[in-house]
């Protein structure tokens, strides 16, 4: 009969946590009852704004600097919040970075620096995440935020869509190994979220229009972490393996591509 996995370690590791998703993710599994560990890079005051956060609710913070350009070195912070925090249930795979330039002028530095941050990242954070939550024999979650873009492609964003591509399908490889310790993995999605990566710092989303967007803005980072935490529960232990859009529909307007009244769709935008 299947073991069951229902008493994991309430502490959760969230990388990339100074800002945007990360953080709205920090806090939500901190309100959830997770002792929390947060990653950051280039913003040390973030971090300690999302640290005041995750402890306003009552819960322990503990927080790292990581450079996920310096692998494989860098995943070692990993091991080192989980000791200090006493144990891993939970690694969300968070922090990323993407460039805005046509495939033909993408250089060699900038596409490895995408695919070791978006995708040589997550490799080996999982791993190590895994190897404790296996070694501990409780199960655990772990959660790959990918993109939109792990399922439809974007035109300047050759690097950006080959990792987040294969970060969706490497969930699902780690999902169908991991299973039977208990360990579940799943992606989550983004579409356009009001984030500092999107250029929308403290945006309201509900005062943006966006027409081709079913749902009509862009989305707030507290609506991904929603179903980040969902999936980080308890509750969830029988899903595995799923790639869970958080859109706005906008994933369901491919077919409509017809409708765009004009090629400037062709042209890239410089970040």
């Amino acid at each position: 009969m299947p073991a069951r996995f229902d008493d994991f370690p309430r502490i959760a590791i969230i990388t990339g946590a100074d800002s945007g998703i990360g953080k709205a993710c920090a806090v939500a599994l901190a309100d959830a009852g997770f002792d929390v560990g947060i990653t950051w890079y280039g913003d040390p005051d973030g971090a300690r704004r999302t640290a005041d956060e995750v402890r306003a609710t009552g819960r322990r913070c503990e927080t790292a600097e990581m450079d996920l350009t310096r692998l494989p070195g860098a995943a070692a912070v990993i091991d080192d919040l989980a000791e200090r925090l006493g144990g891993i249930g939970v690694l969300v795979n968070n922090a990323g970075t993407g460039a805005s330039v046509p495939f033909v002028d993408t250089g060699w530095e900038q596409w490895r620096e995408v695919l070791a941050v978006d995708l040589d990242g997550p490799f080996l954070c999982g791993q190590r995440a895994a190897r404790r939550m296996r070694a501990a024999g409780l199960g655990g979650r772990i959660v790959n935020i990918t993109s939109v873009h792990e399922h439809a492609p974007r035109v300047g964003s050759a690097a950006y869509c080959a990792a987040k591509g294969g970060l969706g399908l490497l969930t699902r490889v780690m999902a169908q190994e991991l299973a039977a310790d208990g360990i579940t993995v799943n992606a989550v999605a983004p579409g356009e979220i009001s984030t500092p990566m999107t250029g929308q710092e403290d945006v309201d989303p509900f005062t943006q229009d966006r027409p081709g967007v079913p749902v009509g803005r862009p989305g707030d980072a507290r609506e991904v972490a929603a179903v980040v935490a969902l999936l980080a529960s308890a509750a969830a232990a029988y899903v595995t393996g799923a790639s869970w859009p958080v859109d706005g529909g906008m994933l369901l307007m491919g077919p409509q591509a017809a409708a765009l009244p004009d090629d400037s769709w062709r042209r890239v935008e410089p970040t």
